[in-house]
């Protein structure tokens, strides 16, 4: 008897615990509060925290990779072949069409500018990447972090780099979660008040003609340049067309609804899931989170100061905080420039205009993602 207690001691996850495992599952419940208690993104990080939490029970064998002679693998490494294989992001690309209005893009269309400017921060870091010593494609898909786009950052690591597709993943969509902590104080720092204070005038209609012939020009023109981005663009564009065209009200709101909602969960939890002890606590970890923080910041700051010059070859029409927006994380970068905006002026309204470069930013995260495919695929 005593001895069957001892073995079934000896079979459960605290005999297997470690430091490494209680490190780990800290950061997780860490995660878990700043999604819950503070409210960063909670759709992202509480599936993320919890893949992250239940990955590193010891013995659970959550992750166990498919084994050979019908020996099945653990549940959330099945759902992990959807971003290896590169089948989510794209799937998250249509479902982000569907809920995006592209009119004030097309409304503005020098909102594009300043969602190329936030780009900057993708070729930077590609450039201190390979300073610290990675190749050039784990070069490239380290620094598609920078356009604050998880499904893009997961798709380029699924083509180029695999074997840091857990610590990209996981950078990421952290970085993307912090939009608000991060972005304000770059803003700020960049910007006068009376730069902050610019009220913009409202953007001109736009007709659903425009509307919808935008998204198949955009995959035609974008696709023929960059084929390597025509996964992710026609996706994109596929799932504007839905919304615009107004005759498959069913499909937009599958896309948009249950579909995204769905893949969203799937790739929130196999993406926590890389975060295992023995992948994460790596120093290449360290430097992958590091420039990631790093590629964001850039990617914000060239779109505030690409702001500031338009600011001052407007006349003071153009409000900079708009050039934060630029980076590809729909729609939080805009809020975060409505919010900053709104604290200096209460009677300013920046959302719409900030919607531009947003949305810009998603094109050019991607296009940038065909660049680096282009180059190093």
């Amino acid at each position: 008897m005593g001895q069957a207690i001892i073995k079934f001691l000896q079979s459960t996850g605290f005999a297997e615990l470690t430091i490494q495992h209680i490190l780990m599952l800290g950061i997780a419940c860490f995660l878990l509060f700043l999604a819950i208690k503070k409210g960063f993104e909670p759709l992202l990080l509480v599936p993320i925290a919890f893949g992250m939490l239940l990955t590193n029970l010891p013995l659970a064998g959550l992750m166990q990779p498919h084994g050979g002679h019908g020996q099945p693998g653990g549940l959330l490494w099945y759902f992990f072949q959807g971003d290896e294989l590169g089948i989510f992001p794209p799937l998250i690309f249509m479902g982000v069409g569907a809920m995006t209005d592209f009119g004030p893009l097309i409304a503005n269309p020098k909102s594009l500018l300043l969602g190329a400017a936030a780009q900057f921060g993708i070729f930077t870091t590609f450039l201190g990447a390979i300073l610290l010593g990675f190749t050039g494609q784990q070069a490239g898909a380290i620094g598609i972090i920078g356009g604050a786009d998880g499904p893009t950052s997961i798709y380029v690591a699924s083509r180029l780099a695999k074997e840091i597709l857990g610590p990209i993943a996981v950078a990421a969509y952290s970085y993307m979660a912090l939009v608000p902590v991060i972005q304000p104080p770059i803003m700020k720092a960049l910007t006068t008040k009376e730069e902050r204070m610019v009220k913009m005038e409202q953007l001109r209609p736009v007709s659903k003609t425009e509307k919808i012939l935008f998204p198949i020009i955009v995959t035609l023109l974008v696709s023929l340049m960059l084929p390597a981005a025509a996964t992710l663009i026609g996706m994109l564009m596929l799932g504007n067309l839905f919304r615009e065209c107004g005759v498959v009200g069913r499909l937009t709101d599958t896309a948009s609804n249950a579909l995204i909602n769905i893949v969203t969960i799937l790739l929130g939890l196999s993406v926590g899931a890389t975060a295992t002890a023995e992948a994460f606590l790596q120093l290449e970890t360290i430097k992958i989170m590091i420039l990631g923080v790093f590629a964001f910041a850039v990617g914000t700051a060239a779109g505030v100061i690409l702001g500031k010059i338009m600011y001052k070859l407007s006349g003071g029409k153009i409000n900079p905080l708009i050039g934060s927006a630029g980076v590809s994380a729909v729609p939080m970068a805009a809020r975060v420039s409505q919010v900053v905006g709104q604290k200096e002026n209460p009677s300013n309204f920046l959302l719409m205009h900030a919607m531009g470069p947003n949305v810009s930013g998603v094109i050019g995260s991607a296009v940038a993602a065909g660049v680096i495919l282009s180059l190093f695929g």
